[in-house]
């Protein structure tokens, strides 16, 4: 449930960001938006589930409770499934493309190959204001659940598997969750 001291907590930290990180005038889809919903039983209190397929992640805050985001998703054939944890928060990430999409995309990562370079975290990096960085067995998956510079693309499947959400909605889900979260992801 959103309360009155978290809203207060996130429009605060929100107040000494940058006013670039949160020029995401998208008009999103009513449904997109956080809102309390009901949720499954078997899904305990503090757990992250995500839907791919209906773009939402639920963060459980309650018995049969859930705060419900809008989220953008993988492409087909680069999506995140399975169980992680979050092991790792940042505020204002670097990022730097995995090899891998170095290498399927060349025309949109060239500048990354054959060197070093990181970017670093504020309004133009795609990993947005916030990242929660899932872990399996104590290791890097790579994939994350960050803010984003192209709201356009929450309620679409366009990453390279990684779950976007407006930046002021990944703040708040930021503010919420500890290290150690389990996060799943179903299919």
């Amino acid at each position: 449930m959103l309360t009155r001291r978290s809203f207060l907590a996130t429009s605060a930290a929100a107040a000494t960001l940058p006013a670039a990180a949160f020029a995401q005038d998208v008009q999103l889809s009513p449904r997109l938006l956080p809102q309390e919903v009901r949720i499954r039983a078997d899904i305990a209190p503090g757990q992250i589930l995500i839907l791919p397929k209906s773009h939402f992640l639920y963060y459980v805050t309650a018995p049969r409770t859930a705060l419900r985001y809008g989220v953008g998703v993988g492409r087909a054939g680069l999506e995140f499934t399975g169980t992680a944890t979050i092991d790792v928060k940042k505020e204002w990430p670097t990022w730097r493309p995995t090899d891998e999409m170095i290498e399927r995309d060349p025309r949109a990562y060239g500048r990354f190959k054959d060197n070093d370079y990181v970017q670093p975290g504020g309004p133009a990096n795609p990993l947005g204001a916030r990242a929660l960085y899932l872990f399996q067995n104590g290791r890097d998956t790579f994939y994350r659940i960050h803010g984003t510079n192209a709201p356009r693309t929450i309620g679409t499947s366009v990453s390279n598997g990684c779950i976007r959400m407006l930046n002021t909605h990944v703040i708040d889900l930021y503010e919420r969750v500890p290290i150690g979260t389990k996060v799943t992801v179903l299919l």
